[in-house]
C-alpha cells in the first residue's frame, strides 16, 4: 500500500512532542465516565440559570465540556514502530524509499480532568470545527513512502497517527446552576493515519 500524497510534504523540524503530561486513554474506556457534554445556552438577555441560584432548577447535574481552540492537522504525530532515516551521500538528489515495519494502535490521549467521557468530548469536537475524530486509529504494516533527498542530506520518516490538539475546559453543572471549578483539559485525537517526514 502506497502513502497519501500529503504524507510527502518534507518538514524541517520532527513532530511537535505534547507539552503536557498526558494520559492515553485505552479504546474500552472512552465512553467512562458517561456524563455526555451539554453546552452552555446562549445568552438572549433575559434572567439565565444561575443568575437566581435559589428559585432555579437544572436538575439533573450534568457534566460540561466546550472546546475552546485547535491546532493544525499536521502538528502532532504519534509514531508506530521505529523512526527511520536515509542519508544521500552524493552530489545529487536520489530518492529514499521507506516502508512501515509494524502495525500499531494509537487512541485518544488527554492531559487535565475532564468530568465527561472521551465519546462525548470528541463530539463536541466533532461538531465545532467539522473534523473526524476518531477514539483510535490502526497504523498498518507495509505501508510504502518514496521521495526524493537533497544532496548530503537526511531525509528521516515517521509512520503512525496524526493527531489533533484541542484545548477546552471541562466542569459540572449543579442541579442550582452553579458550577464546579472549570478544569482545563487538553486533548489529542486520532485524525488521520500517515508519515512525517523531516530533512536534516
Amino acid at each position: 500500500m502506497t502513502a497519501e500524497g500529503d504524507d510527502s510534504v518534507i518538514n524541517t523540524a520532527p513532530p511537535k512532542e505534547p507539552e503536557e503530561d498526558v494520559t492515553e486513554i485505552p479504546a474500552d474506556a472512552v465512553d467512562e465516565p458517561v456524563n455526555e457534554p451539554v453546552e452552555e445556552p446562549t445568552s438572549t438577555g433575559k434572567p439565565q440559570p444561575g443568575d437566581f441560584p435559589n428559585t432555579v432548577d437544572c436538575t439533573p447535574a450534568h457534566a460540561v465540556y466546550k472546546a475552546i481552540s485547535k491546532g493544525g492537522p499536521r502538528d502532532h504525530h504519534k509514531a508506530v514502530g521505529p523512526v527511520h532515516a536515509n542519508y544521500n551521500g552524493t552530489s545529487r538528489t536520489a530518492k529514499s524509499s521507506f516502508t512501515s515495519e509494524v502495525t500499531g494502535k494509537v487512541g485518544v490521549a488527554i492531559s487535565g480532568e475532564p468530568e465527561t467521557s472521551a465519546t462525548g468530548m470528541l463530539a463536541t469536537i466533532k461538531a465545532k470545527w467539522a473534523v473526524t475524530v476518531s477514539a483510535e486509529l490502526t497504523a498498518k504494516l507495509g505501508n510504502n513512502m518514496t521521495v526524493e533527498t537533497p544532496p548530503h542530506r537526511t531525509t528521516n520518516a515517521k509512520y503512525g497517527v496524526y493527531r489533533l490538539k484541542v484545548t477546552g475546559e471541562s466542569y459540572t453543572l449543579h442541579q442550582n446552576c452553579t458550577t464546579s471549578t472549570k478544569h482545563k483539559v487538553v486533548s489529542y485525537s486520532p485524525l488521520k493515519v500517515g508519515w512525517f517526514m523531516w530533512e536534516s
